[in-house]
């Protein structure tokens, strides 16, 4: 059993009021052409949905003199997207949306030689919450009744969620150490190929964030069991958490916003200002309140080391979890 503590504490006391912007002296930078706004996941989950809000966002606001083109790069849990990064022939017009893959493949594929200390640091724009889904057809009602039937299937449970030895894979993997679990895990490029196949009965149950299980489940064919947040989501507020359960145990997806190596002061100056306006809009903090995002916005300075203590939270989960 892992040792049981709280990875995402500083979630406490987070504040949504009004932001400074970046002093507009330092942001003497103009998009010259389109903006690549790569995405490291595949489409239709949590990190392309948000990074379409974002995008329809500064198109009805008018905020970028060019526009954000969504880039799909979800390979290698991660990895082909931080590669372009990486390799970006014009940084000053290349961002990325993240999850918690921009911690762990790096620590998991050390062959790719990425530091994300290199990245630039622009917005954290909020966290996700995790949730246990299984399919109404299911017949399960409650996470003792899910825990029950896998165990009866001794080792023939089936999960799916996005990559490998990263955001769903150490969630699941913690459920099923701590609970003596066998569960096969299929791993997609990302969270809507993921809630598809449950939808579709492929796969008996996943994790998805709340807002890439959210159409199924207002449709009724998703039923919400347990959930890995310190307390009950708002839009959920009969899910239990795991910590009810017992367990000191929470995990949050990032969702934030950071720049290529090599990008320039000035553009990254530009950016921050720019997703400091989307992040304080009223459409903003009206989709982190429907789609169950908790706010944490974080400054610069403050983001490279909230990075740090990512890296040594996850490699002490990954140490403990075998991966």
């Amino acid at each position: 059993m892992f040792t049981k503590r709280r990875l995402f504490a500083v979630l406490a006391g987070v504040s949504t009021l009004a932001l400074a912007s970046v002093p507009s002296e330092v942001a003497a930078f103009e998009p010259r052409k389109p903006i690549d706004f790569v995405i490291m996941a595949g489409a239709g989950g949590g990190a392309d949905q948000i990074a379409r809000f974002i995008q329809s966002v500064a198109e009805k606001k008018d905020l970028t003199t060019r526009p954000l083109i969504p880039n799909n790069k979800g390979g290698g849990s991660g990895a082909e997207a931080l590669i372009a990064l990486k390799g970006a022939s014009d940084p000053d017009h290349t961002i990325l949306v993240t999850l918690n893959s921009f911690f762990t493949t790096p620590l998991r594929q050390t062959n790719l030689g990425i530091d994300i200390q290199t990245f630039t640091p622009v917005a954290m724009m909020g966290v996700d919450p995790f949730v246990l889904w299984v399919h109404k057809d299911s017949g399960i009602s409650s996470f003792e009744d899910w825990v029950e039937t896998v165990k009866s299937m001794d080792g023939e449970y089936v999960m799916g969620g996005t990559g490998k030895g990263q955001e769903d894979s150490l969630v699941i993997t913690y459920l099923s150490q701590a609970y003596d679990l066998d569960i096969k895990y299929i791993p997609y490029d990302g969270g809507g190929a993921v809630a598809k196949d449950l939808a579709g009965k492929q796969i008996m149950a996943t994790v998805n964030n709340p807002a890439e299980a959210k159409g199924f489940y207002e449709a009724g064919e998703f039923v919400p069991l347990l959930s890995l947040s310190d307390e009950r989501p708002e839009n959920l507020p009969d899910v239990p958490t795991l910590k009810e359960k017992g367990f000191d145990f929470s995990y949050y997806n990032q969702r934030a916003v950071v720049g290529a190596p090599g990008m320039s002061d000035a553009a990254a100056a530009y950016y921050q200002d720019l997703f400091t306006t989307i992040y304080n809009s009223e459409e903003w903090q009206g989709y982190m309140s429907s789609e169950s995002l908790a706010p944490l916005w974080m400054d610069a300075s403050e983001q490279r080391g909230y990075w740090q203590t990512q890296v040594d939270n996850h490699k002490q989960l990954l140490a403990e979890m075998g991966e």
